[in-house]
């Protein structure tokens, strides 16, 4: 793992844009996207990249919503919304931050560091976000499509080749009444301040937790929660992928 990066480290951000495959005007956009809350409490009067997760959640859903809408004109209101379900999550975005080598980038507080900062979901899928925020307002909403794209196209169009796989709902629903355990309950939570409100999702079958997810929405939460507790239930079975 490399050396937790410093704010003035120009080095380690310019290693990860060429990666993000954009050239920042305002480089100090991509470092405040890097900089987890509790990085700034140990520098005081260095901004966080909450703000930045925001915006990058709109520009996010809209860049995917239109994308979707555009090329896929056969699909209804429902389905364009499971298909942005299937590919605007945590787990989602947090692989993509994986595949851009964020977590060696992060800014993070000593205390979040030693316990595993790098490596949580809920940090890497917000920091990808607040990556976004700071492209968009850097270069404009086409920068932030191309890179958007560039990592979720392909997801995007596996969503809507195979459209089954986007409701996971449906999917372990399906299952779990077919192995004669009954109908799943999911319990959420909010969490988080008004502006950047997220939701934790667990969902249990036969009172046995099967998966949790968290997401924007209670329905996304939901969507991620039932994805885990598929792979779950065909890791008990023993093969496959869910």
């Amino acid at each position: 793992m490399a050396p937790r990066p410093d704010a003035g480290d120009t080095a380690s951000d310019e290693r990860l844009a060429l990666r993000i495959g954009h050239s920042f005007t305002r480089p100090e956009l991509l470092g405040q996207s890097l900089a987890h809350r509790s990085w700034c409490s140990e520098h005081g009067g260095q901004d966080s990249n909450e703000r930045l997760e925001f915006l990058g959640d709109a520009v996010l859903g809209l860049v995917v919503a239109e994308h979707t809408y555009r090329q896929h004109a056969e699909l209804s209101d429902g389905m364009l919304s499971k298909v942005r379900a299937s590919v605007v999550n945590a787990h989602v975005l947090a692989e993509v931050a994986v595949e851009l080598g964020v977590p060696d980038h992060l800014r993070l507080g000593k205390g979040e560091d030693a316990s595993g900062g790098r490596a949580k979901v809920s940090i890497l899928a917000d920091t990808m976000e607040a990556v976004i925020g700071a492209v968009y307002l850097d270069a404009g909403l086409e920068a932030a499509r191309a890179l958007v794209l560039s990592r979720l196209g392909g997801r995007i169009d596996a969503a809507v080749g195979e459209p089954g796989e986007s409701d996971h709902k449906s999917r372990l629903q399906e299952e779990a009444v077919r192995l004669g355990r009954g109908v799943p309950r999911y319990d959420v939570e909010g969490f988080g301040p008004d502006h950047a409100r997220r939701y934790l999702a667990t969902v249990y079958v036969s009172g046995q937790r099967l998966g949790t997810g968290d997401g924007r929405s209670k329905k996304d939460a939901e969507q991620v929660a039932a994805q885990e507790a598929c792979r779950t239930l065909e890791a008990e079975r023993g093969g496959g992928n869910a």
